[in-house]
């Protein structure tokens, strides 16, 4: 049986991780660390320097692995996700096998940016690897995208006694603003979708690789700031091959 931990490490300040992580961490037999190709190195450097400073456990092995790369196109998007999702969870009994056998006994831990319950599919991925093998999976809270970035901003999440809406740019594109809420916050946006919507009214808080060495930071008006959030974005994106970005919006009163 597969002990398989979901470690959440934050945005990538070593200092988001808590003492929970860090015990797990230390218990763990074989800790995973994906590969998202060339360009996404950098991510596995962070968990790279996260273990550097956390992990004394001299037994814990450590084993990265090619993670597959999602299609870009051909069936629909929840197809390709789906499918994604089945070749992901195949690389890790690949990796685990490998590295322990078929009949072991172990603790396995994947560290996973953020918290494993927004807006990622460890979960779901794991899940689909319970049909493949034993596991019994084990969650670690972390900070989250949107504690990080409300913390940089000094702001509150919501406005008070007020709901907040989380959402993914491909919605915010799709269906606009949603009805009757104030605040938005918007993660997995790739296209500035903020840019669709009718600027009047709205303040943004953006953050890109929030905590991160490479943070940047921009508030004001969507109206007076939508321009240098894209251009700030995609200097991120050039620079580094990749970036993590979100942002919270809200409509004044």
């Amino acid at each position: 049986m597969i002990d398989l931990n979901l470690i959440g490490i934050g945005t990538g300040d070593p200092d988001h991780v808590t003492q929970q992580a860090i015990a797990a961490m230390n218990a763990a037999d074989l800790i995973l660390i994906p590969l998202k190709g060339p360009e996404k190195t950098e991510l596995a450097e962070l968990r790279r320097c996260l273990l550097a400073q956390h992990l004394n456990n001299p037994t814990t092995r450590v084993v990265e692995f090619d993670l597959p790369e999602r299609d870009a196109d051909g069936a629909p998007y929840d197809q390709r996700v789906s499918d994604w999702h089945d070749a992901i969870a195949q690389a890790w009994k690949t990796a685990i096998t490998e590295a322990l056998g078929t009949e072991a006994d172990a603790n396995v831990a994947l560290l996973i940016w953020g918290d494993p319950m927004l807006y990622d599919s460890s979960l779901r991925i794991a899940e689909r690897l319970g049909h493949r093998m034993q596991i019994t999976p084990r969650v670690i809270p972390g900070i989250t995208a949107i504690q990080a970035l409300c913390a940089a901003h000094a702001i509150p999440l919501n406005g008070v006694g007020a709901p907040v809406t989380l959402t993914t740019g491909r919605q915010l594109r799709n269906h606009g603003w949603p009805d009757g809420v104030q605040t938005v916050v918007v993660m997995l946006d790739g296209d500035c979708a903020f840019r669709a919507l009718d600027p009047a009214g709205i303040e943004i808080w953006w953050g890109g690789c929030v905590a991160m060495p490479q943070e940047r930071l921009v508030a004001g008006t969507l109206a007076e700031v939508a321009e240098k959030i894209v251009t700030i974005r995609a200097a991120l994106r050039a620079e580094l091959g990749w970036v993590m970005d979100i942002y919270l919006m809200r409509r004044t009163a």
